[in-house]
């Protein structure tokens, strides 16, 4: 009997990147492929990469350098790069660092297996097009990975917005959205095999309009079919634009039980000069009067968001608007960085605020942010709330889920499982998580 082939892949970024290594996984899967946690005993590494944070093309070639020496190892050992540092740099990655065996960007990889069987046959493949076809059409029908119970679904893909700093409409295409009928029969699999939560993903998800049964739909219209599959007692979704947070979506986080109480709304600036530098296409009022709507249909909804500091221009009055915009809204949770150059974007062109400045302006935020998230899960001591445990904790004994709200909760009691929901009663926060006891 011939030996299973071995894959290892790294995973860079977003959720998304989460779900599309989890399709590789499948597609080479179908070639013969299981996977590993060792490099080193792997006969094919692939980095899926994002080209979203500071310096991230040198930080993949770095990693390739510290894996260039296994192939000393392991002749027939096969490298690859995946994703959006793959999509932007194409070729040039094949030139850099000529251990790389394939380089196939993030709408290309249902090509996987006969890029994979060019290289075994002693060629280099790079594949970084925007193909005619549907890459979901071309994957396995069946998912094979192993599952928990909580899971990433994409729905949507690319970007039309083309905000100054972003470099997704470029390496990730323009804003397509996947049938309704496919995305229901993944889910139904999903749930079929324990998965009790599905995050819906897509670079502006709220964006949603898949064709389905009587024209095009929403995504509220979508979250409210997938609601009504048995056993799916989850629903989230992310990353959103305040531009398509739509009525109905509105609506559907006061009104259906089954979406969570948690939304990641990304509103970069405070400033609306700055906004209007960043072609973000709001304003800092229309942020807060949806934030408002929102709050009224889901009182008790946390928030997180994403924010910019040191974007070109950037005076110290927008920022201190930033600021004010903060402690407007009361962030649950929130991810914030210094502006860095993404090649080919607008911004990159433009000067850029002193390093000490913007520094010191993330400091300042941080710890504005960082004293929100503390407030709000301090608030949570004595709350009962739902916990997905989803894996056993550090301690013995101990078993980890996620709340309601997204918060980690550990609990340590011996009748938790896996899979299981349950009301929890939080006795304490830390930094990062709430501890609690199961509630009688």
């Amino acid at each position: 009997m011939t030996e299973a082939k071995k894959l290892y892949i790294k995973t860079y970024g977003c959720q998304m990147n989460v779900y599309d290594s989890e399709r590789m996984a499948e597609a080479l899967g179908a070639s013969g492929y299981v996977m590993t946690d060792a490099p080193d005993q792997a006969d094919m590494i692939l980095l899926n990469t994002c080209h979203i944070r500071e310096k991230a093309a040198e930080k993949v070639y770095s990693e390739l350098g510290r894996l260039k020496p296994l192939k000393l190892t392991n002749p027939d050992l096969k490298i690859g790069v995946a994703g959006c540092v793959a999509q932007a740099e194409g070729e040039e990655i094949m030139r850099r660092q000529p251990a790389v065996d394939l380089v196939v960007g993030p709408q290309t990889y249902h090509r996987l297996p006969a890029m994979e069987a060019a290289v075994r046959a002693g060629g280099r493949a790079v594949d970084t097009e925007f193909p005619e076809e549907d890459k979901f059409d071309h994957l396995p029908k069946g998912l094979h990975t192993r599952r928990a119970p909580a899971a990433f679904l994409t729905v949507q893909e690319g970007c039309d917005k083309f905000c100054a700093f972003c470099v997704v409409p470029y390496t990730r295409g323009a804003e397509v959205s996947r049938p309704v009928a496919r995305v229901m029969t993944e889910a139904r699999d999903l749930v079929a095999r324990g998965v009790r939560e599905i995050t819906l993903l897509g670079q502006n998800v709220n964006a949603y309009h898949g064709e389905g049964d009587g024209g095009t739909w929403t995504l509220a219209r979508l979250i409210r079919h997938l609601a009504r599959i048995d056993r799916l007692e989850r629903i989230r979704f992310t990353t959103s634009h305040p531009n398509d947070m739509d009525d109905d979506l509105i609506a559907a986080h006061g009104d259906e039980p089954k979406l969570m109480p948690y939304l990641h709304l990304p509103v970069q600036s405070g400033s609306d000069r700055i906004l209007r530098a960043m072609n973000r296409k709001h304003t800092a009022d229309a942020y807060l009067r949806l934030i408002e709507r929102l709050r009224a249909a889901r009182p008790d909804l946390l928030l997180s968001g994403d924010f910019i500091v040191g974007f070109p221009g950037e005076s110290d009055a927008d920022f201190d608007d930033t600021m004010e915009l903060v402690r407007a809204v009361g962030y649950g949770q929130a991810f914030s960085f210094k502006y860095s150059p993404r090649p080919g974007t607008p911004a990159a062109e433009r000067a850029t605020v002193p390093d000490e400045v913007a520094s010191d302006r993330l400091h300042r935020l941080q710890a504005l942010l960082t004293q929100q998230q503390r407030e709000v899960q301090a608030a949570m001591v004595g709350r009962e709330v739902a916990v997905l445990f989803e894996k056993p904790g550090r301690l013995p004994g101990q078993m980890m889920g996620k709340s309601d709200y997204l918060h980690a909760v550990h609990v340590t009691d011996p009748r938790i499982e896996i899979g299981q929901i349950a009301r929890v009663r939080i006795t304490h926060s830390g930094p990062n998580s709430l501890g609690g006891v199961l509630a009688e």
